[in-house]
């Protein structure tokens, strides 16, 4: 069983990205305003591997569920 503390460093860390606070903030500065009728894990800014890593923690309620829906709300508003 997984017991490490996911944030939202950690997870982009887990997708392959840079994972500072600044680096993030970036992101989803960058990636912001994401539409309502496009599920996070079908947004055009993830490669194949990170949009199923996003796409199972989800459909899994994996432990990593509660911080990809803080990505997911961030990148919405």
């Amino acid at each position: 069983m997984d017991t490490s503390h996911h944030d939202l460093s950690t997870l982009f860390a887990q997708l392959g990205l840079p994972s500072s606070d600044r680096e993030i903030k970036n992101f989803i500065k960058k990636h912001k305003n994401l539409q309502d009728d496009i599920r996070l894990d079908q947004a055009p800014f993830w490669n194949a591997a990170q949009a199923r890593f996003l796409q199972e923690a989800i459909l899994e309620d994996a432990d990593w569920a509660e911080v990809v829906d803080q990505l997911d709300t961030s990148l919405r508003h």
